[in-house]
Order: C-alpha cells, then structure tokens, then sequence
C-alpha cells in the first residue's frame, strides 16, 4: 500500500512505487485511480514550485474555508523538513504537530487536507519543492502561524542564527491568536 498513516487524520504519507535500472529511476508523482482506490478524491487545480537555500523556513500558512486547500507536497531536489500543525478546532489532535523528512532521494509525499497550517525548512544547500492543490489560491482568506510558537516547540532543525524567514511569516501570530474558521 503507498499511504501510511501519521496518527492524525487529514495527513497522510505517499510513497509511489519507483522503477529504477541501469538507466534511472521512473515513478507516478501522482495517480488520479491510486489515490481514489484509497477513498481519496481531489480534484487537483493548481501546482506551486519554490526554490529556496538552506535555512529558509517558509509558514505556517493556511486558507480559510471555503478556500481551503489540500496539499500534495514533494521534493524536486534537495531535502526539507515538511510541518503540519492541525487547527481543526473541533479536531481531537488539535494543535498536534507532524513532521516529515521528505527529499529528492526517499521521492516520500505528505498530503495534507484542508484544516492543517503548514510549512517546511530547508535542509539541504538548496531544494525545489512542488505540491499540487485542490482549490485555487485567495489572498483574502490566506492565514498563518508563527514558526517559533512556544505553544507548538517546533523543531526546524535549523539553527536559529542560520533561519531565513520572510518578514510577512514573522508577523505571523502564534496558534491561539490565528484566526481560522476551521
């Protein structure tokens, strides 16, 4: 089976079956029939691609209904730390953080359904990441959570004197002050 349970509902883990030879390496980034084989239907309408160096943190970000998004996140090149925070408020996880290894070489996958404040660190000098969603972006509903949350202890995995984190993240406010309607 290519999903793996996280211990949260609404995320998931995607390993697709890679075909490697002297060649290379061949796999489906995404199958519509994989996924609904699964019991999971997105109707995926828009790809995202960020390049960025070692350091960056990007989020936490979310949409607010009814623009919410799932996300199916990968990496192109390079290795990040990929963060979930559930914010389902009604959620009996709410709160919880997951994190993830995902890179270029493990070819992992997170998928992470509408609810979920998200983002990720670089690990690596560089990386390329690319994630599929399901509804397309609204400014006016976008949100987030601060990174460094003392509520969520986050481990980045980046030593503070090396973060990038853009001024717009930084005034991020922290969990309990984030206003969603999830």
């Amino acid at each position: 089976m290519p999903f793996t349970s996280t211990g949260i509902e609404g995320l998931l883990v995607f390993e697709p079956r890679v075909f490697e030879d002297d060649r290379g390496y061949f796999f489906e980034a995404y199958n519509q029939s994989v996924f609904e084989a699964e019991g999971l239907h997105y109707n995926f309408v828009q790809d995202n691609q960020s390049f960025s160096k070692y350091g960056t943190i990007r989020g936490l970000h979310y949409q607010q209904n009814p623009y919410a998004q799932c996300k199916l996140v990968r990496v192109l090149e390079g290795n990040i730390l990929d963060v979930a925070v559930d914010i389902r408020k009604t959620s009996p996880t709410y709160g919880k953080v997951f994190s993830i290894e995902l890179s270029s070489e493990n070819k992992k996958q997170l998928l992470i359904s509408a609810g979920f404040a998200h983002g990720f660190s670089v690990l690596s000098e560089t990386a390329m990441v690319m994630y599929k969603c399901d509804a397309l972006y609204n400014k006016e509903s976008e949100g987030g959570i601060i990174y460094n949350d003392p509520a969520l202890a986050i481990d980045w995995q980046i030593p503070d004197e090396s973060a990038i984190v853009s001024e717009k993240d930084l005034a991020l406010p922290v969990l309990a002050a984030c206003k969603n309607n999830f």
